[in-house]
Order: structure tokens, then sequence, then C-alpha cells
């Protein structure tokens, strides 16, 4: 509870309708990339300025003594009231297909009081999909409760995301089908909802993680290292990059996907 009466109900909200608005900023500049290159990083570079001022104005003109991720060094000490709570914003994750006109991409947004995870947002604009979660209230997609309906199962079936040049670094032999949609947090979310059995990352950052994890978790599901580790994110607080790779899977899969790749360094 904050200062001035700021329960987790008023927070939810306003962070809800802050990532919505500022996906309608980002639509602004969707998929008015050059045509004459690959990858417009002009575009993006100007997109994400953009948007992290926005949030940023939205944030302090409600709740001016909160703090963002990333603005200062990273605190370490319990305080109480409002300087509790960090917000950990990124502004676009899934940049190329963003530039390009792709529909996945999309805004992720956590929040913190005292290092301790309490909310959790992903809203990707263009397909209209908001997943947020709460740790003890459970995940959502828009306002339908979801979670991860885990059948100890794998077959042809079954789908399993991955990054992109997951082939330089692994050889697979799972038995259904691999995609590649090029967006972190979708792909954590979708594992989330049980559209898939899991998720392979390398070298993703802490803001790309912040609130898909949370996400992740309430649905039923964990990140580990590939290795079968646990994965704690405060560990990483202050790295640029998390060592990977890691793999998001529902509670009780991740050596059974798990099995089905090996390192090329192992071969």
């Amino acid at each position: 509870m904050s200062q001035d009466g700021a329960g987790i109900g008023e927070l939810r909200e306003f962070a809800l309708d802050a990532i919505r608005q500022a996906g309608r900023e980002a639509l602004r500049y969707y998929g008015k990339g050059r045509k004459d290159v690959k990858f417009d990083e002009d575009l993006v570079t100007e997109a994400e300025l953009h948007l992290t001022r926005f949030f940023h104005d939205t944030l302090y003109a409600r709740f001016p003594e909160h703090e963002v991720f990333g603005d200062a060094p990273p605190r370490t000490d319990y305080v109480h009231g409002h300087k509790g709570y960090l917000w950990v914003y990124d502004a676009l994750d899934g940049v190329a297909n963003f530039q390009a006109g792709i529909p996945l991409w999309g805004t992720s947004l956590a929040l913190l009081e005292n290092f301790w995870p309490v909310l959790g947002i992903f809203h990707m604009p263009v397909t209209g999909e908001c997943f947020y979660a709460e740790p003890d209230r459970g995940a959502f997609l828009n306002d339908t409760s979801i979670g991860i309906a885990y059948s100890g199962e794998i077959n042809n079936e079954s789908l399993l995301f991955t990054y992109s040049r997951m082939h330089e670094h692994f050889r697979s032999n799972f038995p259904g089908k691999i995609r590649n949609l090029g967006c972190t947090a979708a792909h954590i979310s979708y594992v989330a909802m049980g559209r898939a059995e899991g998720a392979f990352m390398r070298s993703v950052s802490y803001q790309n993680l912040a609130a898909a994890q949370i996400i992740l978790q309430a649905a039923g599901g964990s990140l580990r290292f590939l290795d079968g580790r646990p994965f704690h994110l405060n560990e990483y607080f202050e790295a640029k990059r998390v060592d990977g790779p890691l793999l998001a899977a529902p509670e009780g899969a991740h050596a059974l996907i798990r099995g089905y790749v090996r390192e090329l360094s192992d071969l």
C-alpha cells in the first residue's frame, strides 16, 4: 500500500491504462521502416526514445516518487512508501517485426515493490492481446484467466519456440513444431497460456524478462537454465544481459524438453 492509499487495484488500473496508451503511441511508428534497408535502426531509436519519455511523463504525473529501472544506479536497500516501487519498462520487444510491419511485437511493464514482483504486463497493440498477472491473483489474457494445462506428453502437434540463431548453437530432434516469432515476451506469454510446450532464449535482458516471468509463474510455469538449474531474475538486477540459454516451460516439463536438445559443442 503506497502512502497516498494506492493499492494494487489502483496500480494495476494505472499500469494497464499506461501500457495501452503507449501502444497507441507506438502504432504511430509501426511498419514505417525504410524500404531500402533490412532494419531501420533510426526509426526504432526514435520510437523507443519517444515511448520511454511517454511512459516517464505518464508515471511521474501520477506517482512522482516511483522509480524506473535504468534511470539511476539500482537501489539495494529496503525503503517504505512510494520510493519502494520500481517499474521495469521495455518499450519495444520484437523491434525487427515492429519496424517491418509484422504484428508480433509489444511492450512490457513490471512493477516491483522492494524487489518483490507485484505486477507484470505484456501488451501487443496490433493483435490486441494484453497479458497480465499478479503473483497471488493469477494470470490473464485481456480479462480471461489463463494457465498451463501440462499433459506430460510431447508429440508432433507440440510447439516449441526458439530464438533466431538457435541452429548455430544447438541440434534439436523435437518431434513437434519449432517456431521463432521474434519476440521474447510473446514466446513466454504463449507458453503461459498453454499454446506452446516451451520457449528457448539466449542473450536476453532483465527488461525482456521482468514482466513475462511474472506472467509465466502465475500461470504455472517457470524459467530455468538449460542444464536444469533454477533461474533467479533478481540475480541479474545489475546485469545488461542474462547468461543463457534459458528455457521457459510448465513446471515439471523442463527435463523432458531438454532431452530433445543438444549443444553442438557436445556433439
